[in-house]
């Protein structure tokens, strides 16, 4: 075979490629410049032309059908004829990782797709530069045979210029392996090079028994807000604030990392006793208290803190990321702006909360709920004049549910609409059934609670509707209960909502009065028929003295505006009589019954008791 060069002047580069199009955008370029080029589609393709001609450089893409480029790659050096050819790969993976294996298999250098074309030329450049020099050392070698002394000189030359380059060389993967393992916004390590160090800390404490360490895990409160309303420019700004202001906190007692967004990892190392990190979260919390003052606007943030105190029972640095992440999320359902310290039993709990979300995407596909009811009574005539469906869940292996424990699962994970919806039409079945039966003359309202996400649902009339007309019930008959955060969440779409739903002769009824704004100007606003008082109103009623006027205060409200009162979590008759004396139109509590199932109800409906 011919391996000489057709251009003796020109340095000879093959590309590999299977784009087409960058075959030729990167052969116009390296033509340009004076060199030969040469083009392979493949392996196969590329192998030809190496014992055609040898090249002084390869450009290698790395995804490629059959044989990738790092494949290529290994091929290349295990070839006594092309080991010695220097290979840059172009690709558009951008991993670490990818670039790591990449010089693992032989490469030289790594080019990342959409490429500069003066970074391509400089980088070619280079490493032709380093391509002669080691071929100039060769050449030096096979000479020193004849004449060592002469040549002396010379190869001191060129091994000066060697080192230069490997010198080079060794400053840009070092660069680049900074660049991987920092943060590219605030300069802080990252999460790669945090657990890292998180992993020698674990192992120092396997080996001694004296060190110890903790670990807090920072996420700042309402940095969406800012960031969704000031903008990304000014988001990047406070955090670059933020991670400054960190480091006077924690820096030079422990390690400051970013871990993405707007969390952050602080590694204390050398501790005596947890105090120390306490001190440390609590200086941060002051710190972040005071305002930033950025270039155009003044903003306050303030932080959630998990700590976890380090040991060596943790078989992996993720595993105490993870216990100080689950302190932090504990610090923000307490209230925010706070710390709070990991305890084994918050695992569990994190746990047994993942089961219940699981178990309840199965009981939505299973239909594992039922319905319960309990009775309203009218204060007037004491009988019953309606129930509340309430949701109850029959789990396969727990038995009863009460709401109380998996309804706000369903609220977060966003699969109440589906189990609200599947209680409206049972209900609304229910209510066809005993308006229908013929030992119950008097007429049954059915009351049933609508979820504040179900107000999102483009569709939720139509819903409404076709729930209506199934059941064949009498929209009269049905009162539907918002809270409070529904309204002051979008108070005009939900207006209109509300609206068509009073157009259909639906009641509304606004739920747990008092226990939120309690805004007399959206009780103007809002078609609304009906006001539930808070059972934690009429707990108190009777025992301080105080609260007394706040239940007369509703029913007050109620009557001006042409609404009724309902009075819920009646226990005693000594309640049930003070709430008669104010005038109050309806009450439901434990006192007549607790929720019961649809026969029961039946029971209690046909037996027509009388409080």
């Amino acid at each position: 075979m011919n391996h000489e060069r057709l251009d003796l002047d020109k340095k000879d580069i093959l590309l590999i490629d299977d784009m087409a199009d960058n075959l030729r955008i990167l052969s116009s370029l390296l033509t340009k410049e004076g060199y030969n080029v040469r083009k392979a589609l493949n392996w196969q393709m590329a192998l030809t032309a190496c014992q055609t001609v040898l090249p002084d450089l390869i450009l290698l893409d790395i995804m490629m059908p059959e044989i990738d480029g790092y494949e290529a790659c290994q091929r290349f050096k295990a070839s006594e004829l092309t080991a010695n050819i220097p290979v840059i790969f172009i690709s558009a993976l951008d991993d670490t990782f990818d670039k790591v294996k990449a010089f693992r298999v032989g490469g030289v250098d790594y080019i990342t797709k959409p490429f500069e074309l003066a970074e391509v030329l400089v980088r070619v450049q280079s490493q032709l530069k380093l391509r002669s020099a080691q071929l100039e050392i060769l050449k030096l070698n096979t000479e020193l045979e004849q004449r060592v002394k002469q040549r002396t000189s010379e190869l001191e030359k060129a091994l000066q210029k060697l080192q230069g380059e490997i010198t080079s060389r060794q400053q840009l993967q070092s660069k680049l392996l900074d660049i991987a393992l920092h943060d590219s916004l605030t300069g802080l390590p990252n999460r790669v090079l945090f657990i890292r160090r998180l992993e020698k800390a674990l192992n120092r404490a396997k080996q001694d028994a004296n060190y110890q360490f903790a670990l807090l895990y920072l996420d700042c409160d309402r940095f969406k807000v800012v960031n969704d309303s000031l903008g990304h420019l000014v988001g990047d700004e406070l955090l670059i604030a933020i991670a400054h202001r960190l480091k006077t906190s924690v820096v030079p007692v422990g390690t400051l990392a970013r871990l993405g967004g707007d969390e952050f990892g602080i590694l204390l190392e050398n501790l005596t006793d947890i105090s120390i990190a306490i001190q440390v979260a609590e200086r941060i919390l002051q710190q972040l208290s005071l305002a930033f003052k950025l270039s155009r606007y003044e903003v306050f943030m303030s932080a959630s803190i998990g700590i976890a105190w380090g040991n060596k029972e943790y078989d992996r640095p993720e595993y105490l990321l993870r216990d100080a992440d689950t302190a932090m999320y504990r610090a923000k359902a307490l209230g925010r702006v706070r710390y709070h310290i990991f305890d084994p039993a918050m695992y569990q709990e994190a746990i047994q909360l993942l089961e219940l979300e699981n178990d309840l995407r199965r009981a939505v596909a299973r239909r594992e709920f039922l319905v319960y009811y309990q009775p309203i009574i009218s204060l007037s005539t004491g009988r019953i004049t309606g129930f509340e469906a309430l949701a109850r869940w029959q789990h396969p292996s727990r038995g009863l549910i009460s709401p109380i424990e998996f309804i706000p699962v369903a609220e977060e994970t966003g699969l109440i609409g589906a189990i609200n919806l599947w209680v409206l039409q049972s209900a609304c079945h229910q209510l066809h059934l005993w308006q229908n039966h013929p030992a119950i003359s008097e007429i049954i309202t059915i009351s049933v609670n609508l979820s504040a996400r179900l107000f999102s649902l483009p569709n939720l009339i139509a819903k409404i509707d076709e729930i209506i007309n199934e059941t064949n019930v009498n929209p009269a008959n049905l009162e539907l209960e918002i809270t409070e955060s529904v309204i002051m969440e979008n108070s005009q779409a939900v207006k209109a909502i509300l609206q068509q739903l009073q157009e259909r002769k639906i009641k509304l009824i606004m739920d747990d009065f008092g226990t939120g704004y309690s805004s007399l100007s959206y009780l103007h606003s809002f078609p609304l028929n009906a006001l539930k008082i808070d059972k934690s109103f009429v707990k108190r009623m009777l025992e301080n003295q105080e609260d007394m006027g706040l239940v007369p205060a509703m029913i007050s409200i109620a009557e001006s505006m042409g609404m009724r009162a309902i009075a819920e979590g009646v226990e005693t008759r000594e309640q049930l009589a003070q709430l008669r004396s104010l005038n109050c139109d309806f009450a439901q509590g434990y006192l007549f019954s607790q929720p019961i199932e649809q026969q029961l109800a039946l029971n209690l409906l046909t037996r027509a008791p009388q409080w």
